[in-house]
């Protein structure tokens, strides 16, 4: 039986962790890939999202019944015509009479240019609901992509971090074995050493996490290689942005189905025409029937509907109530939308500001921790002290690249917000 030491475990961990470095290997066993497909675009990744996102079938339902309502509006007929027959026979069976007509619903004045309408204002909306769910899709395409972005940097950083720091614990059990540093300065740094392993793994399991977010959107396993943007030159939200076009169609829509509700009145007059015969039973008899006109006979006739408006008024309250509802959400939606730019404008001159800076306190930092590393190498400073100073280098570093990535993202966000798409 082979027993290790502490030092004996320390070695083993610290070879695979060189090793799992070496070949780029996960830390842990969950992973998911995530490959640079050059073929790629963002629109195009936003197009592939959106044929498969759930909303599709929703709109697909919206073009169906905009057509349907096309279709109605081209009729000639109010509705669906009736032919009716009837046959009447004299209980002595000398004499029949047989009535065939056919009525047909008409078209009150102005309801058939008024459905007309309603058809294509149906289709308009339905083409600019799209429109508006492909914006959608659009920032949550970008989140994602960003998020992950973000998360690579953090990743990368803490796997840098790691990586020197292997080299500073090998310098540091090296002295102690010169006897140059005591066993102390070595636990300190082989505690540091863990610390930043453990860094390492909640780094890879938050792109990770990233990475899934995206896949889960996009169905994709694929990014573009570059997603970064221009600024839009845009400073408000304009009348056409994509969710207010959109809402306004529906508005449009509902207005629409209001008025062509509003001429039905009190139902459809109908234009009946029909055809009587009335002729004895048996024409060769002797003596015809008395009660028999022996005459066929072609008839016109109009229904005209009235004092029905009362019950048309809850279909009408009903429109009414959907149509304040929409313009309630289109006055909330302005002032979501008016919000989001100014928050996204306020991000975006924040992180430019704070790119300078943390830029500058790299610079410094890194020159600071050069002058400290070779004070360490000649004994004039502590380990603690150096490791205090490594770890302040360490985060102005990550911080300058959180910072650049921050503002690529939020031009990004900007662009969303003021409704641009890719």
């Amino acid at each position: 039986m082979i027993v290790l030491n502490f030092r004996g475990w320390w070695l083993i961990l610290l070879f695979y962790s060189a090793v799992a470095l070496a070949e780029n290997k996960p830390t842990v066993a969950h992973h998911d890939p995530i490959e640079v497909d050059h073929s790629l675009t963002l629109a195009k990744v936003v197009d592939i999202t959106l044929e498969k996102f759930p909303d599709t079938a929703w709109l697909k339902a919206l073009e169906e019944e905009a057509s349907a309502i096309k279709e109605r509006g081209k009729s000639w007929t109010a509705g669906a015509s009736q032919a009716g027959l009837r046959f009447q026979e004299a209980t002595t069976g000398t004499l029949h009479y047989v009535d065939a007509t056919v009525q047909v619903p008409l078209w009150n004045l102005g309801q058939r240019d008024a459905e007309q309408e309603y058809g294509l204002k149906a289709e308009t909306s339905a083409e600019l609901q799209t429109a508006a769910i492909k914006l959608r899709v659009a920032g949550l395409v970008r989140g994602a992509l960003w998020e992950m972005e973000l998360q690579s940097v953090r990743y990368e950083q803490a796997k840098n971090d790691l990586e020197l720091f292997e080299q500073l614990l090998a310098k540091v059990e090296r002295r102690h074995e010169l006897g140059d540093l005591p066993r102390v300065d070595v636990l300190l740094a082989q505690t540091e050493f863990l610390e930043k392993l453990s860094v390492l793994t909640e780094a890879e399991a938050e792109l990770m996490h990233a990475r899934k977010r995206y896949a889960s959107i996009t169905q994709l396993t694929k990014i573009p290689e570059s997603y970064r943007e221009k600024l839009t030159p845009l400073k408000k939200i304009e009348v056409n942005h994509p969710a207010l076009i959109a809402i306004n169609s529906q508005l449009d829509r509902k207005k629409a189905e209001l008025n062509a509700i509003k001429l039905v009145g009190s139902g459809q007059s109908n234009l009946m025409i029909g055809v009587n015969s009335d002729r004895p039973s048996n024409i060769s008899a002797n003596t015809p029937d008395p009660r028999s006109n022996d005459t066929e006979s072609f008839n016109i006739g109009v229904n005209i509907p009235f004092g029905g408006e009362s019950h048309l008024k809850p279909q009408v309250a009903a429109i009414n109530v959907e149509l304040n509802r929409l313009l309630a959400d289109r006055d909330q939606l302005f002032r979501d939308l008016e919000l989001a730019h100014h928050e996204a404008e306020h991000h975006l001159e924040v992180n430019q500001a704070e790119l300078e800076i943390n830029n500058e306190n790299k610079k410094i930092a890194e020159e600071h921790l050069k002058m400290m590393e070779l004070s360490f190498s000649v004994g004039e400073i502590s380990l603690m002290d150096l490791l205090k100073i490594r770890s302040r280098t360490q985060q102005a570093v990550l911080s300058a690249k959180e910072r650049a990535t921050m503002l690529e993202r939020d031009i990004a966000l900007y662009n969303q917000a003021v409704g641009v798409l890719p």
